[in-house]
């Protein structure tokens, strides 16, 4: 059975450590700094029965745990994003230590198959010159990141199949689009665990596709087939790429 730590123990600790038993895996650490119980310092000795380190955490901590982490030898999940602009230093880190990291925009199985989907659709239509292309999430009031990391990786996919889009705008726009622009949009309120829209429309008709999370034991499960599979390996993984071994 994997031993895992886990960094942030909010709605997405817990979750991890109820389904923990079905991925064959047990939590045996925890750290969080703002629970007094869990407030610890990351190093050799408090990871000394950990397997894999599992990040749900803020953007603002993710490079700092990672530190301390690959610096105690142990390998490390990341669910965190916001932090990606720092992914060239960490990659370094990664490879200094000769540990082992996979990280993911979301490591939710149904939006890593939306992305296929998104994939393999904007490459069939973008070519066609017909269709526009759009896209917009929704997050509940709590995301601390606007656009998400989920919502960035789709809008590349999607422009990386349309010719004529070379960039995405996430912004509001007091102005007409550029025929060159992809506008994807983010509204943040309520409770959604995250909805993401990608379509394409012409003068004729419309096309959406959608994915909506019910909770967050998608992304529970599959943050903890990415620790299974990252246990004993060096260097620096996304979770797309291995994401059609996994299944």
């Amino acid at each position: 059975m994997l031993k895992i730590a886990l960094l942030g123990y909010g709605q997405m600790g817990r979750m991890l450590e109820q389904l923990a038993p079905q991925a064959d895996c047990k939590v045996v650490k925890i750290f969080d700094p703002n629970m007094p119980e869990y407030d610890e310092d990351i190093n050799v000795e408090t990871l000394r029965d950990v397997d894999v380190c599992i990040d749900f955490t803020a953007p603002s901590e993710v490079v700092a745990n990672i530190d301390h982490i690959s610096s105690a030898g142990k390998n490390i999940v990341v669910g965190t994003t916001g932090w990606f602009n720092d992914l060239s230093n960490v990659e370094n880190m990664i490879r200094l230590k000769k540990t082992g990291l996979i990280y993911a925009s979301n490591f939710s199985i149904g939006m890593n198959l939306f992305f296929l989907f998104a994939e393999k659709a904007s490459r069939l239509v973008g070519p066609l010159g017909v269709y526009d292309v759009f896209g917009y999430e929704l997050h509940h009031r709590h995301k601390v990141d606007s656009p998400s990391g989920t919502a960035k990786d789709l809008a590349e996919i999607l422009r990386g199949n349309f010719p004529n889009k070379k960039s995405v705008v996430y912004d509001k726009l007091d102005r007409k689009i550029e025929e060159s622009e992809l506008h994807f949009a983010s509204v943040r309120g309520g409770n959604f665990p995250g909805t993401h829209v990608f379509g394409f429309d012409s003068p004729f008709d419309t096309i959406e596709v959608k994915h909506t999370a019910r909770n967050r034991e998608g992304f529970a499960i599959g943050a903890l087939k990415a620790a299974q599979w990252i246990k004993d390996r060096e260097g620096v993984f996304e979770f797309q790429d291995i994401f059609s071994e996994l299944l």
